[in-house]
This record gives C-alpha cells, sequence and structure tokens, in this order.
C-alpha cells in the first residue's frame, strides 16, 4: 500500500498541529519507516557476508537522512562532487563512498580521490585513461545491452548512455589489470523501481555470473558485486509490494553456488534509494483554490517545483485528505500548482473526497527523488523538510528556499571579457 500504515498512524493524528506550526507545504519523512527498512535489508542478506546497502543519495540528498543511514552500517552512492561533500560531511569515508557518475570530468575524479579510498565505479572504457590517479580498487558498470530488458524509467539498455558493453568488459578489467590495479569490482543497474522480484534475481544471476567468466578469464577475484538499486515500492494501493525475502532467499543460493565452483565468494552490495526513503516520505500541502471550469481543479500551495515525478513521468502518487480518510471519493478533480506549465499537477482526474480551501492534502511516497528533483522555474522556491523522529518529536532538517536564497547567484563581482579577434 501507498505511505507505509505506520507512518500514517505515526503522522495523521499530530499533522494537523505540525502544519499549523511549520506551515505547509513541507516533505516530512519517517525515521521510524526508514530503520525499520533497513534492518529489514540487513536482516534478510545476512547469510551473505560483507553484505552492505549503499544509499543512493540522489534519492533525499540530506544530511540528516544520511546521518540514519550511517548508523546503520550503510555506505553511499554518490554521482556528484556536491553529494560527495554531503556523505564526506557526515563522516563517511573511504570505501564507505561509492562513486558512480557519467561522463565524469577530470575535476570530479580529482575531487572523489581525495580521501584517497573512495570506490571508484567507472562508467566507460575510456574513463580508465582519463582517471588521474587509478586507486587500489577499481569497478566497472556492466551494461548488457541486448541481453537484457529495461524498464520504462531506465529505459532498455541498448539505448541507455550508462555502462561498459559486454564486448569491452573483459578489456576493461585487463587494461587496468595491466595498469596495477589489485583490488576489483563488478557493478550493475538495470531497473528503476522494480517490484518484480525474478527480474531481481535475473539481475544478480547475470553479474555473478560475469564475476565468475570474468574471473577465470583474467584470474582474477572480485571483492564484490553491486546489483544496483531498482527495487520498487507500491504507489498504488493495489499495486502489490516486492517480495524481498523470496529475492533475498535465492540470491543467497547463487553466492552459495558461486563459493562451492570458486572456492571464495565476493561480498554483495546494492544501492537502493527509493526502496530506503520513498515510502517513508509524504508532501503536506493546502488546498487553496477550487476551479470548476471543462473539469474541476483543486489548486494547492505546492507545485511540480517541490514534486516533479508526476509532471516528468506521469508517475501516480497517492493522496489523502486529513480528517476525510473514510469519507465518499465523490469529487473527480486535478490536484494543482501554480506554475505557469499545465503539466504542474500532482494527479488526474483522481477520485477524492469533497475538498475545500484550508484543507490539508497528503501526497504518499516523496520519500525518494521527491524534494531531490526540485527546480526553480517560474521563481518557485523549494519546500521545507521535516523529520519525524523515532521519539515523536518533528525536526526541521532543510529550511524553505527564500527568495534571497533565489537571488544569491546574482551577486557578483562585475566581469566582462573582450576576446582577442583576429583574422
Amino acid at each position: 500500500m501507498p505511505m507505509s500504515y505506520g507512518f500514517q498512524r505515526r503522522l495523521f493524528p499530530i499533522l494537523k498541529e505540525i502544519a499549523a506550526y511549520y506551515k505547509t507545504p513541507f516533505h516530512i519523512y519517517d525515521e521510524s519507516g526508514i530503520r525499520e527498512t533497513g534492518d529489514r535489508l540487513k536482516s534478510v542478506f545476512s547469510q551473505i557476508k560483507g553484505f552492505r546497502e549503499y544509499f543512493a543519495v540522489k534519492a533525499l540528498p540530506n544530511p540528516r537522512i544520511l546521518e540514519i543511514m550511517k548508523t546503520m552500517g550503510f555506505g553511499f552512492d554518490c554521482s556528484s562532487i556536491p553529494e560527495l561533500m554531503l556523505s564526506r560531511r557526515i563522516g563517511a569515508g573511504g570505501e564507505e563512498l561509492m562513486f558512480t557518475s557519467n561522463n565524469t570530468s577530470r575535476e570530479e575524479f580529482l575531487f572523489a580521490e581525495a580521501d584517497g579510498s573512495c570506490i571508484l565505479n567507472l562508467d566507460d572504457i575510456t574513463l580508465i585513461s582519463k582517471v588521474p590517479k587509478l586507486p587500489e580498487l577499481i569497478c566497472f558498470r556492466y551494461n548488457p545491452g541486448p541481453r537484457r530488458t529495461g524498464n520504462d524509467i531506465i529505459g532498455n539498455p541498448s539505448e541507455a548512455k550508462y555502462g561498459v558493453s559486454h564486448d569491452q568488459i573483459v578489456e576493461a578489467y585487463r587494461k587496468v589489470k595491466e595498469l596495477g590495479v589489485r583490488r576489483f569490482g563488478l557493478h550493475t543497474m538495470l531497473a528503476s523501481n522494480e517490484r518484480n522480484h525474478s527480474y531481481m534475481l535475473q539481475t544478480a544471476k547475470m553479474i555473478i555470473e560475469l564475476a565468475e567468466h570474468i574471473g577465470r578469464q583474467l584470474n582474477i577475484r572480485f571483492e564484490f558485486v553491486n546489483i544496483g538499486g531498482g527495487l520498487g515500492i507500491p504507489y498504488k494501493p493495489e499495486d502489490a509490494p516486492l517480495d524481498l525475502e523470496t529475492m533475498a532467499k535465492a540470491i543467497t543460493q547463487y553466492f552459495r553456488e558461486f563459493e562451492s565452483k570458486n572456492s571464495y565468494v565476493p561480498k554483495l552490495y546494492m544501492e537502493s534509494g527509493r526502496y530506503m526513503t520513498g515510502p517513508h516520505g509524504a508532501l503536506v500541502t493546502t488546498a487553496i483554490n477550487r476551479k470548476d471550469i471543462y473539469r474541476s481543479y483543486i489548486g494547492v500551495d505546492a507545485c511540480m517545483s517541490s514534486l516533479m515525478r508526476p509532471g516528468m513521468y506521469g508517475a501516480y502518487h497517492h493522496i489523502s485528505v486529513l480528517g476525510k480518510e473514510n469519507q465518499p471519493k465523490n469529487t473527480v478533480a486535478d490536484v494543482v500548482g501554480s506554475l505557469c506549465e499545465n503539466n504542474d499537477k500532482f494527479a488526474i482526474q483522481r477520485e477524492l473526497p469533497e475538498i475545500a480551501d484550508g484543507d490539508i492534502l497528503i501526497i504518499h511516497d516523496t520519500g525518494a527523488h521527491g524534494h531531490a528533483m526540485g527546480f526553480n522555474y517560474n521563481g518557485k522556491l523549494r519546500p521545507k523538510e521535516l523529520l519525524l523522529r523515532t521519539d515523536g518529536s518533528v525536526e526541521l532538517i532543510r529550511r524553505e528556499e527564500t527568495p534571497e536564497d533565489y537571488f544569491a547567484t546574482l551577486n557578483f563581482a562585475r566581469d566582462v571579457m573582450k576576446p582577442n579577434r583576429k583574422g
């Protein structure tokens, strides 16, 4: 079901008071739910020695959330300098950090290597010669191309810009081995928001068989294989959840079989973002207008700058109206913001209870790729973030943006270049 029942039970009775104090709109996250999910993930993979979750920082890049992840023993999957900075700011370092980037600049490589032991996950064979100094541990992201299919969000592997091709992967490891690298990892990422555990099993089987193949070709051992993220959550009430236990049991067996054939076994890494935080976040907004023309529109005080997944992907996010959870859904309306774009909609022709100005709407499952994907078109400002802590208190973990923030990049020393035009 959308938004975990535990989160609803903890949040809804106190939400009116929270909204009165902090004012809407805001994203709010559930620490208890995040910790429960992390503990469950560790538990189901406990039979694989060295299992580790590398939280995908892009999903929810807030230091307080990262601190929670670190207390659970998780690492951090980063794709940019600011994501590395955030992770290092909360005390993560060395091989707690995996840097998986795409079309990476020299500046980014230099920053990633600043603490000397960040895991570099290279996206292309040509990057070998572009890394300023190869670290002792190298990983490549594998793209199987037509050997696998993708899904709607991440696309088919053959058309994706990510990863080293099947024909290049052995050569990639051969090159870095010849350059003196002695520690190796292997990574892939083929799906996003996948609730079919069979697909994830295919990915795990593919990557561990590839590790065996490369290992025998080059006489190397892999310290870890990383099956990426992509574990899905049920956004719609009728969606079935991912069968995590069945998936973990089968993957554990793959690792046992690998060990029996190869006399060693790599660690298992994954980089769940959405699965860790998605159901444990909500965007809370207030109805401020109703418009009835060719269809009905419920205008709210949040807009697509707070949550762009529906506008970008046509993604579904369930909506509750505080205090009206059990009322008849006799209104059909689009729930919209104030942005000058017609796709600024949180819901389209959604069946909802009767909504009046001042009603509080809870948009479910915004704990991943919600606030993080915000933007400032129309000069719209991103909302605050709150944390519902395990002791029941509520903490401000990011203030809302202000006009001063928006105009900050216009405060600079005048700089005019006059090119030397010759010829």
